[in-house]
């Protein structure tokens, strides 16, 4: 992501200082906006000014962000004076619901109140808030210093100047916000991703393929080219014809288990969690999955310098 140039200096307080915090910390700060980030973790807000030292050197930029950065341990100072506080703690509703209600209580009037969850409606954390035209979902993906795209939610009918405010302000910090204009969980994206997964899932129970075949094909045919290509610009482009032909054959067939698929429950409670366990879907060894991480890295790190 490339550094933007902000003219006018806000106050952005991100509550979290996990990875996901701090690369929104991150990008609020390069952008020459002064950022609080609060954490109950002294050991947690230790690390930040490392990642942003680590984050400056990946993406090229000069350290300054650094000097706009406070770190708190207690809430009510680190949101004292912002104009926009960003919620990414752990996703857990009863934790959020606690710190919404704070904020309310602690933050300005006129702040925008965002959660960075990735799946949880915003109603639901909202649910203890009382006013909750104020609460607005804002769904970072990860590595947020990298990826530009973020959901912006809408829960309430009244929070539409806070939605367009919010968006304005992460439009000038490089990112692309999108509408999401009605709150449902997993948003867009999380839907359409875990739609995938269970199809993927369900193939490998079934055995027709296993996961390394699953993940081929997704990396070697269509998933080569949906960096360019969304899903409903290449249904036009092919034609709505086929792709209606291809519907009537293929929809009634596919995988509509409508709670987690039993194969992923397995493995989760034999404790194969994935690369953190050495299995999951597929084995790993640390250098496999270092090897997994930086090829990653490296590409999305290719991607936001070609941005610049």
């Amino acid at each position: 992501m490339a550094q933007p140039n902000a003219t006018t200096s806000l106050n952005i307080a991100v509550l979290g200082a996990g990875r996901m915090g701090q690369g929104i910390a991150y990008v609020a700060a390069a952008a020459n906006h002064f950022v609080s980030v609060y954490d109950p973790f002294e050991e947690a807000l230790a690390r930040v000014p490392d990642q942003f030292a680590a984050i400056a050197e990946l993406l090229g930029h000069d350290g300054s962000a650094a000097r706009r950065l406070k770190t708190y341990t207690d809430l009510a100072p680190a949101v004292r004076h912002a104009d926009l506080v960003i919620e990414a703690v752990p996703e857990k509703i009863a934790l959020k619901q606690e710190l919404f209600v704070e904020l309310e209580k602690h933050a300005p009037a006129q702040a925008i109140l965002a959660s960075n969850t990735s799946a949880i409606p915003i109603a639901e954390i909202a649910a203890k808030v009382q006013d909750r035209r104020r609460v607005i979902g804002a769904h970072f993906w990860n590595p947020p210093h990298l990826v530009k795209l973020v959901e912006v939610v809408q829960s309430d009918p009244g929070s539409t100047p806070h939605i367009l405010r919010a968006m304005d302000i992460l439009r000038g910090l490089g990112w692309v916000p999108v509408h999401v204009k009605r709150d449902i969980p997993g948003f867009v994206g999380n839907r359409m991703q875990h739609a995938l997964k269970r199809e993927a899932i369900a193939l490998v129970a079934a055995g027709v393929c296993d996961a390394e075949t699953v993940d081929t094909v997704v990396k070697l045919g269509f998933g080569s080219r949906l960096g360019v290509l969304g899903p409903l610009e290449q249904s036009d482009l092919v034609g709505l014809d086929l792709t209606k032909q291809i519907h009537d054959v293929l929809l009634k067939d596919l995988d509509v288990t409508p709670h987690t698929q039993p194969y992923l429950a397995k493995l989760v409670a034999e404790g194969n969690l994935g690369m953190k366990t050495g299995r999951g879907f597929r084995e790993w060894t640390p250098e496999t999955a270092r090897a997994v991480r930086d090829r990653l890295d490296q590409f999305l790190v290719q991607q936001a310098r070609s941005r610049r």
